[in-house]
């Protein structure tokens, strides 16, 4: 999973210096007003809150930004929210299958969007369930592999851990949604610094891509990632390591 694995480490190291701060909180708290309307504003008992309140904070993401967020997906706030969380699933360039997680107050607007995405990069839209069989829902823990060794990660594995990844002084370590809360407190009473915590979407299997067609894909990604209503990303292609930094760069 090395092409793989690059492009998730390039991800994460985007996030740490990423400058769109503004809007990347906006995204955050739509995760946030969602998770509360569904689930209630108790961060204890509510886990999606907990995980999405939690990805906030590992984005530096101000404590009052994160309680209007609550408000506004219980109603406690000035208006109550019609935000829903909303799965898209369909192909991209090369038969990559891709999963996108969106959080909207307008289905139609953001149906739209996302098909005409797809649509003008050689893509195309799916029904439900037509490739989410192809992903399994995984808890991940970030880490900067260039501040700590695997040797440094070991209380996660008490905790639940399934696999630690390296790629791009990033390390991945993966577990069960369920999990996820319990590994990541191991980690930080242990003394490592998070990057980030949340729940994605693992590639069962992987589709490789030549150059041309990692270039078209990640045209589509990034498009799919610009759109307002756009919370993540996934998809299943492999691409060479030295290949995708070329075109990730």
């Amino acid at each position: 999973m090395a092409g793989h694995s690059k492009w998730a480490g390039i991800k994460h190291k985007k996030a740490i210096v990423d400058s769109r701060r503004g809007k990347l909180f906006t995204k955050l708290a739509r995760a946030i007003t969602v998770a509360a309307k569904e689930g209630g504003g108790d961060v204890v008992g509510n886990a999606a809150l907990g995980l999405a309140v939690q990805k906030a904070k590992d984005a530096s993401m101000p404590k009052d930004n994160i309680e209007r967020a609550i408000a506004k997906g219980t109603g406690a706030g000035a208006d109550a929210d019609t935000m829903e969380a909303v799965m898209y699933e369909g192909y991209g360039p090369g038969g990559v299958a891709m999963l996108v997680e969106a959080f909207t107050d307008n289905r139609n607007r953001t149906g739209s969007e996302i098909r005409h995405a797809f649509a003008k990069h050689g893509g195309n839209l799916g029904e439900p369930g037509s490739v989410a069989y192809l992903f399994d829902k995984k808890g991940v823990v970030v880490v900067d592999g260039e501040k700590y060794s695997e040797d440094d990660l070991m209380p996660a594995l008490d905790a639940g851990a399934e696999d630690i990844v390296l790629e791009d002084d990033v390390y991945e370590i993966l577990c069960e949604p369920s999990d996820l809360t319990a590994m990541r407190a191991a980690l930080v009473d242990a003394g490592i610094e998070v990057v980030e915590s949340q729940v994605m979407q693992r590639p069962k299997t992987l589709v490789p891509l030549d150059e041309d067609g990692a270039i078209k894909l990640m045209k589509l990604i990034d498009t799919l990632e610009d759109l307002d209503d756009t919370d993540t990303v996934h998809a299943n292609f492999d691409v060479d390591a030295e290949i995708l930094e070329r075109v990730a760069g």
